[in-house]
């Protein structure tokens, strides 16, 4: 199992962090592989998907070199089977407490959710290793980030919701840890028309924004 603070920085690394939602688990595996072959070393699996916690396992054995994290995880009992099963990391759309003082209890990265500067203090407290900025365009975007790591540089955030193509390299210069990307990169549509390559080319497209990125400034 990697220690906490290898997977802090493969994820802040890579630079970006697909949020996998899809009906089945034919379609999560596709658009899974779709994305490993464009490079992608990171996946967020939300529960949202059937059968989530068995794909964990599934995906873990399969692919021990990538870094696997369950998305929408709203209590601990979840955290802690989604742990038990491979997760390298625990994300939430919310704050909650409990998950956070699990994910401390097996020294697992945790993730929470939270959108205004009190939310954010309190999971950061609380023992958050990073605070996922969600829904981020509901407050102004890139915009709002710069504003929150203004008086908050020692927090670590990921934004999520609005971020595209468009928008990648300015939440980047906001100070985004990393990228939480859904739909625009994880393309459902896609896969059901057995177009994966599409994602493909978009993982390429985004490691390469975090790339040029990083080597520009």
């Amino acid at each position: 199992m990697l220690k906490k603070a290898e997977v802090l920085m493969q994820i802040n690394r890579t630079g970006l962090m697909p949020v996998l939602r899809a009906e089945n688990e034919y379609e999560a595996l596709n658009a899974a592989e779709a994305m490993f072959a464009g490079g992608l070393n990171i996946l967020e699996l939300t529960l949202t998907v059937p059968g989530a916690v068995h794909l964990f396992g599934k995906i873990h054995r399969e692919h021990p070199d990538i870094l696997l994290g369950a998305g929408t995880v709203l209590d601990p009992e979840t955290a802690r089977i989604c742990i038990l099963e491979g997760a390298h990391f625990i994300v939430s759309p919310a704050l909650n407490l409990k998950t956070v003082e699990m994910c401390q209890r097996y020294s697992t990265v945790t993730i929470p959710g939270a959108l205004t500067p009190t939310e954010i203090v309190t999971a950061w407290q609380a023992g958050a290793d990073i605070i996922k900025i969600f829904p981020a365009n509901a407050m102004g975007g890139a915009s709002y980030l710069k504003s929150l790591k203004g008086p908050l540089p020692q927090i670590e955030m990921i934004p999520t919701g609005g971020v595209d193509g468009n928008t990648a390299r300015a939440f980047l210069e906001a100070g985004a840890y990393a990228l939480g990307v859904g739909t625009d990169l994880v393309d459902m549509h896609a896969i059901r028309g057995e177009q994966a390559h599409r994602l493909t080319e978009r993982t390429k497209h985004y490691l390469q924004i975090v790339h040029d990125f990083r080597h520009t400034t």
